[in-house]
């Protein structure tokens, strides 16, 4: 029998590439990764990672049972959220504001499993750019906020119960057709192709890439800019340049090998996600759901 423990490790090894990264995301010591990893591996007698120098990848049983993990993972969390909420009763309606780049990954998933099992719920979804969310989560129009610490990346504040959600990175990230491609550069490389830009969202994130560049001397005129990053991912796939973007956003594409994860030396950026709720005791059994809800599926 599968142990959903090992199972959980091996997802996140494959999805973050190392075992240290999904020791970080789990809350987990690299060793007692690895351990899982091994033990998992001895219970199916087969090897299931090939543990390169610069990232971990599958071997074709690992490719095999990755598919089934990431089902097993999702039916797993999709069984707790309906079990939590239908125990609940969740009733009311509740709003939620959040950005478009993990507000397709996270919260749609989410949204429709509670509503299935609750009836009496409403749940309105908005997507924003963070200051604007802000401002009106402080006006009372918003019951819920999903964003990045809103001190640190839009130097504002809000009254609010506030819980830890994920870790988040910006990659840098090319078109998987080029294999020329650099798995790393330096600042003064990062001119050696087009420069495709994400806008809007993480407006801390463009301060510090900027300051960076220009301490390196290096002057970057974008060739295509968006704040959408659907758009921004098809536009790097196509080989028009390489850009900054969501790792959340873009990791299935690496993965596939239609996007190159490429670093940079001198310039290596995280973003913590907060869950950010009203003090009104109405909500409270709903926003309980929905934040454990969110950490499921996320790290699924």
């Amino acid at each position: 029998m599968l142990n959903l423990y090992q199972i959980q490790s091996f997802v996140t090894v494959l999805s973050e590439g190392s075992m240290t990264a999904a020791a970080e995301k789990l809350f987990l010591t690299q060793p007692a990764i690895s351990q899982q990893i091994r033990n998992l591996e001895e219970d199916l007698g087969v090897d299931l990672l090939v543990r390169g120098v610069r990232q971990i990848k599958p071997t074709l049983q690992g490719e095999v049972l990755f598919d089934y993990a990431k089902r097993i993972l999702q039916m797993a969390q999709q069984a707790e959220v309906a079990v939590k909420a239908m125990g609940a009763e969740l009733n009311g309606q509740l709003r939620v504001g959040t950005l478009d780049s993990v507000g397709v990954q996270l919260m749609s998933p989410i949204a429709s499993r509670l509503l299935k099992h609750n009836p009496e719920l409403n749940i309105k979804i908005e997507y924003g750019k963070g200051e604007e969310l802000i401002r009106k989560f402080n006006d009372g129009e918003i019951d819920v906020l999903v964003l990045p610490e809103v001190e640190t990346e839009y130097h504002s504040t809000v009254e609010a119960d506030k819980k830890f959600l994920f870790k988040e990175e910006m990659w840098l990230v090319g078109t998987g057709k080029d294999s020329d491609m650099p798995k790393q550069i330096s600042a003064q490389e990062y001119t050696q192709y087009p420069i495709i830009l994400f806008t809007g969202e993480y407006p801390h994130f463009n301060e510090s890439l900027n300051k960076m560049l220009k301490s390196a001397k290096v002057e970057v005129e974008p060739t295509f800019e968006a704040t959408n990053v659907g758009t921004l991912k098809r536009v790097v796939e196509s080989g028009l340049g390489w850009g900054f973007l969501p790792s959340l956003a873009i990791k299935k594409q690496v993965r596939m090998g239609r996007l190159n994860h490429v670093l940079m030396k001198e310039f290596k950026y995280d973003i913590e996600f907060y869950f950010y709720s009203k003090k009104v005791p109405e909500l409270k059994a709903i926003t309980d759901v929905l934040y454990q809800a969110l950490q499921q599926q996320e790290r699924s």
